[in-house]
C-alpha cells in the first residue's frame, strides 16, 4: 500500500496486465495521464497520432491482430465521438479495446453550463458503444475499476471498454492497493451439451464448418475437429486463416455456397453465422445446426439445435474427443475438387483479382493484410487466400469507410518484425491520410495501396445501375497520391498494372519503411464481387 494518483495507478494496471503500447492524443483533460505515461515510459510507450479516430483505429489494429489489449487515450466530448467509429468496430469485431478518457471537473458535471468539452452524458454515450464503461471517482477506487475493465475487456465476448475520470479526479492521490492482474478464465463445458452435439455429428453426411472471430485462438484444435468429422471449413471475414488456405479442408465462401446445397449439418464455432443466416438466405431441407460460442445470448438470437457455451478451443477439443471411433470415409480428394472450383470462377472478377494475386505474391507468408471498404477489400473476403489467423485483419460488420490504414499502423506497432500492407480505396484512405505523418514520426513501416478509381466505386455503381445515372456526391477529386505521401518523406510509386504493383511492393516490402503505392484505375472499370458475396438463392 502506498499513495499513489489515479493517474499513477491506471498506468501501473496497464503494465501490470501486460499493455506494452498506448495510442493517443495529449489533451488538457489528460495532462496528468499523460505525464504518468511519460514518467512510465522505460515500460510502456506512447504513440502520438494527428487525429482521435486514428488512435482508436490503431489500438483496435494492435488488438485484432495480437489478441492483446488494445488502449488508446483521447480527451473527452469530441475526442470521444472522433473515435466512435473505431469502438463501433471494436464492437462488432469483438476486439479488447479499452479506451481512457478524461471529463469535465466533478463539481461542474451534470450542470450544462458550457464547459470545455463538456457533453450532457458522455459515460452514457460510451456505454452505448462498449462492453462496459465506468468512472472512476476517486483514487481509491482506480486499482477496483481497472480490473473490473480488464475483466470485462478479456472474459467471454471480448469487446470494448471505457474508463472516465473526471479532469480533478486525475490528480487525486490516496494509499491505495497495487494493481491487480486479471487473469479471465473460461466457462465450463456442460457434458451434456457435448454429448447432445455429438449425436447430430455422428448422424451428419455432409456437415460443414463454419469459423468467426471467436475461434481465432482454436486453430488447431478446430482443424482436427474437421478432420475427425471430415468436414469443410469456411470463413468469411473474421475467420480467414483460422484452417490455413493451403488445406484441402478450408474452403472460400464460394466452395462454401456450393457445398451449402448438399450440406445436412452446420457446425457454427465462435460466429454469428452471417454467411448463412443473412447472405446465402436459404437453407437446405432438413438441416440441423450445432453452435459453439463462449456467449450465451447468442443462443438465443439464433436458437441452434443444439448450443455449447464455452471457449472455442476447449469446446472443439471435447468434441473431437467424444466422437471417439468416428471415422467417416476421407473426402479429401472431393474437398480439393470444391476448392479448384472456386478459384477459377473467382477470376471472371476483374482487375481485382489479378491485384489482389500480386499482392498475395509478394506479402510473405507471415505478413499482415489489411483490408477496407472498397473493391479490392470486398474481394478479397473470398479471393485472398490467408494461412494464419489474425492475418487478415477486417472491421467485422461494421464495414465503415476509412478504417483501414490507421488500423494498419496499429496491426504494424503490434508486429514490427512483420510486413504490413494496408488496401484502401482513394475515398476510405482520405479518411485518415493525416496518419501519413505518425507512420514517418514512429518510423511505423506499413506499406499503403490506395487503388484510386477517383469515386466512392461501390455508391457510383449503385446510382449508374440503380438510380439511371444520376451521379451525385460520389465522383471524387484527389490529390497526387505520390506527392502527398512524398512531402511527408514517404517513399512512394505509382502503377498501372498488377506485375508493376508486385514490382513495386517487393521492394517496399525490402525497405521496410513507410511507403504508399498509388494504382490508377480506371472509373467504373471494376467487375462487381457480389454474385459472390450476396449470391442468388438455390432453386
Amino acid at each position: 500500500m502506498e499513495t499513489k494518483t489515479v493517474s499513477k495507478a491506471i498506468i501501473e494496471s496497464l503494465i501490470a496486465n501486460d499493455v506494452d503500447t498506448v495510442f493517443g492524443i495529449p489533451g488538457a483533460h489528460t495532462y496528468n495521464l499523460t505525464n504518468a505515461l511519460h514518467e512510465a515510459k522505460n515500460s510502456i510507450r506512447f504513440v502520438h497520432t494527428r487525429h482521435e479516430q486514428g488512435s482508436a483505429y490503431m489500438a483496435y489494429g494492435y488488438a485484432k491482430s495480437s489478441g492483446k489489449p488494445g488502449v488508446f487515450t483521447v480527451v473527452p466530448g469530441p475526442g470521444i465521438l472522433n473515435a466512435g467509429a473505431a469502438l463501433c468496430t471494436a464492437y462488432g469485431a469483438n476486439a479488447p479495446v479499452m479506451c481512457l478518457t478524461g471529463n469535465i471537473m466533478t463539481h461542474l458535471m451534470g450542470q450544462g453550463r458550457g464547459q470545455l468539452h463538456e457533453l450532457p452524458d458522455q459515460l452514457a454515450t460510451l456505454r452505448g458503444l462498449t462492453k462496459w464503461s465506468d468512472r472512476i471517482n476517486h483514487a481509491t477506487e482506480a486499482p477496483s475499476k481497472m480490473a473490473t475493465a480488464f475483466a470485462h475487456m478479456t472474459s467471454g465476448r471480448q469487446r470494448p471498454v471505457a474508463v472516465e475520470v473526471p479532469w480533478d479526479i486525475f490528480a487525486n492521490a490516496a494509499v491505495i492497493e497495487g494493481a491487480k492482474v486479471v487473469q479471465p478464465s473460461p466457462p465450463a463445458i456442460d457434458p451434456d451439451q457435448i454429448a447432445d452435439a455429438v449425436a447430430l455429428l455422428r448422424q451428419a453426411k455432409n456437415p460443414l464448418i463454419m469459423v468467426g472471430g471467436g475461434a481465432l485462438d482454436a486453430a488447431s484444435e478446430v482443424l482436427a475437429l474437421a478432420e475427425k468429422m471430415q468436414a469443410p471449413v469456411v470463413a468469411h471475414r473474421s475467420g480467414k486463416g483460422i484452417v490455413s488456405d493451403k488445406s484441402p479442408y478450408s474452403f472460400n465462401l464460394i466452395a462454401g455456397y456450393e457445398y451449402w446445397k448438399t450440406c445436412d449439418l452446420l457446425l457454427g464455432i465462435g460466429s454469428r453465422l452471417e454467411l448463412q443466416f443473412m447472405r446465402w438466405k436459404w437453407q437446405p431441407k432438413g438441416l440441423k445446426i450445432v453452435r459453439v460460442d463462449i456467449d450465451p445470448t447468442e443462443m438465443v438470437r439464433l436458437k441452434p439445435d443444439h448450443g455449447i457455451v464455452g471457449d472455442a478451443a476447449l469446446c472443439s477439443v471435447a468434441l473431437t474427443e467424444a466422437l471417439g471411433d468416428h471415422n467417416p470415409e476421407k473426402r479429401r480428394e472431393e474437398f480439393e475438387g470444391y476448392r479448384a472450383r472456386s478459384i477459377k470462377a473467382m477470376q471472371v472478377v476483374q482487375p481485382q483479382m489479378s491485384y489482389l494475386d500480386a499482392i498475395r505474391a509478394a506479402l510473405p507468408e507471415d505478413g499482415f493484410f489489411v483490408e477496407e471498404v472498397s473493391q479490392m477489400g470486398f474481394t478479397a473476403r473470398f479471393g485472398f487466400p490467408v494461412y494464419k489467423p489474425r492475418q487478415y485483419v477486417t472491421c467485422g460488420y461494421q464495414d465503415n469507410l476509412g478504417f483501414g490504414y490507421n488500423t494498419a499502423l496499429g496491426v504494424k506497432v503490434a508486429h514490427p518484425d512483420k510486413t504490413v500492407v494496408s488496401v484502401s480505396g482513394d475515398g476510405g484512405f482520405m479518411f485518415g491520410a493525416q496518419e501519413l505523418a505518425t507512420a514517418k514520426q514512429h518510423n511505423i513501416a506499413v506499406v499503403a495501396i490506395v487503388f484510386n478509381n477517383k469515386a466512392y466505386g461501390n455508391v457510383r455503381r449503385d446510382q449508374m445501375n440503380v438510380f439511371g445515372g444520376n451521379v451525385i456526391g460520389s465522383d471524387l477529386e484527389n490529390p497526387d497520391f505520390v506527392a502527398l505521401a512524398e512531402s511527408y518523406g514517404i517513399a512512394a510509386a505509382r502503377v498501372e498494372t498488377a506485375e508493376a504493383l508486385k514490382e513495386s511492393l517487393d521492394a517496399f516490402v525490402a525497405l521496410n519503411k513507410p511507403a504508399l503505392i498509388e494504382v490508377d484505375v480506371e472509373t467504373g472499370s471494376e467487375t462487381p464481387p457480389w454474385q459472390f458475396l450476396h449470391p442468388a438463392p438455390h432453386d
